[in-house]
């Protein structure tokens, strides 16, 4: 029996680290998955162990290069972002990968904007909040004013997706989805570098951008199969989306972080925008992305322990939590304290639901339904945020809180001029990467079938 042929997909995120075979109708038939210990920078700070990371990608990709009845044909990769592996001139890594929450220096970070035209300025250029190391540019220009002898002996700095394409092409590539991620290297007026590169002697240690959707060919000897350049994973996740619906949309991805993107919004991000937490990526084919972002998934985990705590139940049990409308116009037309998004004209970073005392609830139900409302007015305000101005109709959920029928009730409900979905895109950062460079290694047509849609009504409420 012939060799199924597949494409190796590597997705690091910062905690699971996953290896994919997926083959020409872009199911997922071999996974392997790992855990690696964190280790320390020269400040003590935790941070990615770069050398075990490496090590566990070329033994993962042996081991399944070793079973006769997969053809692998293709590699890419997709991991998250804020993050350069600082390359010599041999190709050898001369610091650590340092951790995007590290702490910035205050008296740096003013140095910086000071010289740069001030925090508001430079970031409505950027498209970048204020946001430290996780600004990756910013860590460049950290290691030159701390370790100038340092900062000279890196050759190239690239982003950690194309890090790995370099450990199979041995070619230093930069990719656009990395560089446009909230980096403070794009400057999205001009569509190109921002001019503190050149000013600060660190464009030249930038590698040539390469096309998302091209590939090159590995340097491994007796190895013939092409390599994506590497995307940065929430551009990746989106890529499933693009290639299926062409109707505008917006893709609400929820997790730690619910983040609204609109691939269809091309107007400036206003500072009124950046203000309250909007930004923009950049697509796989070099567009602007408008995006905002809300911590709901991280304020959900917080006060669902905080509801179970006082009712005495387990918070698994709000996992497939039943929706109640009655509950919902219980709560609409008799609580004191009403669901709030804005104080003046900056919308709150967090719902009110802190705020509630739990005895004013009569069961953990009814708690929790309040918490969900509180939680959807926020995403409400947020999505909009990107949605006003745009043509969009649909809006599609993935992640965790697309399973949870009482926020899609209930998003749907606050939308009502909109078709709302919880959509289903298993390992979407993997696929959109194997979509990526779908015609360098697949000879099907793009699948139509990969998203699982389920709609909801926005007469929920009555």
């Amino acid at each position: 029996m012939p060799a199924e042929t597949v494409i190796a997909i590597f997705d690091i995120g910062k905690t699971n680290k996953k290896l994919f075979l997926i083959n020409t109708d872009y199911k997922i038939i071999f996974e392997r998955s790992a855990r690696i210990t964190e280790t320390i920078d020269e400040d003590g700070d935790a941070c990615e162990d770069i050398k075990s990371l490496t090590a566990w990608v070329f033994d993962a990709l042996r081991e399944v290069s070793a079973l006769e009845q997969y053809d692998i044909t293709a590699i890419n990769f997709s991991t998250y972002g804020a993050s350069f592996v600082c390359l010599d001139e041999t190709g050898n890594t001369v610091t650590p990968l340092y951790n995007y929450l590290k702490e910035y220096p205050e008296v740096l970070k003013r140095k910086f904007y000071s010289a740069y035209g001030g925090e508001e300025e430079f970031s409505y250029n950027t498209a970048s909040p204020v946001l430290g190391s996780l600004n990756s540019g910013m860590q460049l220009y950290r290691i030159k004013y701390e370790k100038p002898e340092l900062f000279a002996r890196i050759k190239y700095a690239l982003h950690l997706p194309q890090y790995f394409n370099y450990l199979f092409t041995a070619k230093m590539l930069s990719d656009i989805t990395s560089v446009g991620c909230h980096t403070n290297l794009w400057d999205f007026q001009k569509n190109e570098y921002h001019n503190w590169l050149r000013q600060e002697g660190v464009i030249e240690k930038l590698a040539p951008l390469f096309p998302a959707d091209k590939v090159t060919k590995t340097s491994l000897p007796g190895e013939n199969y092409v390599v994506g350049s590497g995307l940065h994973d929430s551009s990746a996740a989106l890529i499933p989306y693009l290639l299926n619906f062409h109707q505008p949309f917006v893709l609400i991805s929820t997790g730690t972080w619910c983040i609204s993107l609109n691939p269809f919004n091309s107007t400036p991000l206003t500072r009124y925008e950046l203000a309250n937490d909007c930004l923009c990526y950049l697509s796989y084919h070099g567009s602007a992305v408008k995006a905002s972002r809300l911590f709901a998934g991280f304020e959900h985990e917080q006060q669902v322990n905080r509801i179970a705590h006082h009712f005495n139940q387990t918070s698994v049990k709000y996992q497939c939590m039943k929706f109640d409308p009655e509950i919902i116009l219980k709560l609409q037309t008799g609580h004191k304290l009403t669901s709030n998004h804005k104080i003046g004209r900056t919308i709150l970073k967090q719902s009110i639901f802190a705020q509630r005392d739990m005895q004013s609830f009569a069961s953990d139900e009814e708690a929790y339904h309040q918490l969900i409302l509180d939680i959807v007015t926020l995403q409400l305000a947020s999505t909009q945020l990107v949605i006003e101005g745009t043509e969009v109709t649909r809006i599609f959920v993935d992640g965790g809180f697309s399973k949870n029928a009482v926020y899609m009730n209930l998003l749907a409900s606050f939308f009502p001029g909109h078709e709302v979905y919880a959509a289903s895109v298993a390992q979407a950062t993997a696929i959109g990467a194997a979509l990526c460079i779908h015609s360098h290694w697949n000879k099907k047509a793009l699948p139509n079938d990969i998203i699982e849609l389920k709609y909801y009504t926005s007469k929920s409420i009555k």
